[in-house]
């Protein structure tokens, strides 16, 4: 198994934190994983990216020219990387800040309002967070329970209050994204 993950957005968001996360719970697990973090001049406010690859057996290259999974966070991100997912590849995308539409019927979408529901836990900050849940949700990469006691070791170093807000946004974007059925399809999920 070799999955590669793109995560993508502003600077600020927290786009390299969703990647470290994902990385180190790959390394919790024992797995093979590369992490290569992007980010502009100005940092927040500018474009960040970050690629992860996690896989079962040495991995030869941190690049991915075509990765298997794109979360981003912004519409920028959707126009940058919309099409270097691989046919049949799953992309994340945060719909409370990205109206555009993707233009390819290759893929899966999955549309989660993040910054809506992190919002709603009250810190949009957490909308980093609520988006890596609905990634756990729809693949497989990582044990969802590993994940969550990856999170409060990186972020519980620090405050326990950061720590429990994250872990709460994790499984709020989990449930999203397990609780999506068909006849939401339409809106929320999209088949494309």
């Amino acid at each position: 198994m070799l999955a590669k993950t793109i995560f993508a957005g502003f600077g600020g968001q927290g786009v390299l934190l969703m990647g470290f996360c994902l990385a180190t719970t790959g390394m919790n697990e024992d797995k093979h994983v590369t992490y290569l973090p992007s980010y502009g001049a100005e940092v927040r406010g500018g474009t960040a990216n970050c690629t992860v690859s996690v896989s079962t057996e040495e991995i030869a290259s941190p690049i991915s020219s075509s990765p298997d999974f794109v979360v981003v966070m912004n519409n920028p991100s959707l126009l940058k990387f919309q099409n270097l997912v691989k046919s049949g590849g799953v992309f994340l995308v945060n719909s409370s800040l990205v109206d555009l539409q993707l233009a390819r019927d290759d893929v899966t979408e999955i549309r989660v309002p993040g910054s809506k529901l992190a919002e709603d836990l009250g810190s949009m900050r957490s909308a980093n967070m609520v988006m890596l849940g609905a990634f756990a949700a729809a693949t497989d990469i990582v044990s969802y329970h590993v994940l969550l006691e990856t999170v409060r070791e990186i972020t519980g170093k620090k405050r326990k209050e950061l720590m429990d807000a994250n872990v709460k946004a994790i499984e709020t974007g989990y449930n999203y994204v397990k609780n999506i059925d068909d006849k939401t399809a339409g809106k929320d999920k999209k088949k494309s």
